[in-house]
């Protein structure tokens, strides 16, 4: 059933996508939000007849439908060749080397669909030392030089959860790579495969973090610099009532508009020469002391609608009732679920949630037909338990 919401500017575009977890789902969504129509190949092991029609909790599944195969059994390779004979592109984020030989990989799809664009989405690259091992977002940037350079100073690295790593550095560089090379497809060339890595992806998510450092405008240690909480006046601060406010006041006139309304310093405080890195000890002390004499809520009031740069800690709750997020629907309800609106905006061909997550193998049967199988073939793949 089509929906009538936005098509969105990819609309056209088909994209199969093998089922996994993290970036490769996060890319697919991306595309969906974007108007693709994808088609998720979940495992027959998953498949729950009794869940269809309730929408899957995992919000990375959003807008596509889904079907169960066995990519193990000939037959359940012969159902993703021949969606793949139909598609623009494909997904998948095994490890190097599973889809060759599962019968799925680049030359078996290539040669079904010669103009396929064809994902692939790993933590280490499809080659290299570390390809055939196992790892998580943590590796992943410890690697690059990204883990070292994120914590407080004279402590250990933290982990950003896994949102630059996964996320920034893999789903959505695997998405820029498929839409850049399904805009190839459409200028005359032919597919090609796609190696997203999540170490290369974060590499050039630091490329300005190298830049400074050749400027000499950035130090090695951590949690001494302009940008990672080294600075007084680019950090976050405690208030009277436990909670947080981040504040971004880089410029001087940015700085000169938090002094004036926040009434900096407090009695014995200085307002020291904030361009001494030597003096951001004792800054950092002298805001830390006058924001804890207010709420978090309190501040927000003061020095939200300004160039102060300062804004509330949210948490994920919070978060979608913030008032400009709201005016701007940052995030939207669907099927009783807040989550993330697509992004980015487009003026011509707007975009929506089209779908809500799929159960695995809701759509098994409406997909198949569409792939040209009759009935008959439909009953005989669902008895070999190729298809659920």
């Amino acid at each position: 059933m089509t929906e009538d919401v936005p098509a969105g500017p990819l609309a056209g575009v088909r994209v199969i996508e093998l089922a996994g977890i993290g970036p490769g789902p996060f890319a697919a969504m991306m595309l969906a939000d974007l108007g693709a129509d994808v088609v998720r190949v979940d495992r027959v092991t998953d498949v729950d007849p009794s869940a269809f029609g309730t929408p899957h909790p995992d919000l990375l599944n959003r807008g596509r439908r889904s079907i169960g195969v066995d990519l193990k059994s000939a037959a359940g390779r012969q159902v993703v060749l021949a969606l793949v004979g139909s598609a623009d592109a494909l997904i998948e984020g095994f490890r190097p080397g599973v889809t060759e030989r599962l019968g799925v990989g680049p030359a078996a799809c290539l040669a079904v669909n010669p103009r396929l664009v064809y994902g692939r989405m790993t933590g280490w690259g499809q080659d290299g030392p570390a390809a055939p091992y196992a790892g998580h977002d943590i590796d992943y940037l410890a690697l690059t030089g990204t883990l070292h350079g994120i914590g407080r100073a004279g402590e250990r690295p933290v982990p950003p959860m896994n949102l630059l790593g996964d996320f920034g550095g893999g789903g959505m560089m695997l998405a820029l790579g498929l839409v850049s090379a399904l805009y190839a497809v459409r200028g005359g060339g032919t597919g090609q495969v796609v190696d997203a890595a999540i170490v290369d992806g974060v590499a050039v998510l630091s490329t300005q973090i190298h830049a400074l450092r050749r400027l000499g405008m950035w130090q090695d240690p951590r949690g001494v610099n302009l940008l990672d909480g080294g600075a007084p006046f680019y950090d976050t601060y405690e208030c009277a009532d436990g909670r947080h406010l981040a504040v971004g006041a880089l410029e001087p006139k940015f700085y000169d508009e938090l002094v004036r309304l926040a009434g900096f310093p407090l009695h014995p405080d200085e307002a020291l020469d904030r361009t001494d890195p030597a003096n951001w000890p004792a800054l950092r002390a002298a805001w830390a002391r006058l924001f804890r004499t207010r709420t978090r809520d309190e501040w927000t009031e003061l020095l939200g609608p300004s160039d102060a740069c300062v804004a509330p800690v949210l948490n994920w709750q919070e978060a979608p009732q913030h008032p400009h997020l709201a005016a701007r629907g940052t995030f939207v309800r669907r099927d009783g679920v807040t989550q993330p609106a697509p992004a980015p905006r487009f003026s011509g061909t707007p975009t929506a949630v089209r779908r809500p997550p799929p159960q695995p193998g809701e759509h098994t049967d409406e997909l198949l037909a569409e792939a040209g199988f009759d009935a008959e073939h439909i009953a005989e793949l669902r008895e070999t338990g190729a298809v659920a």
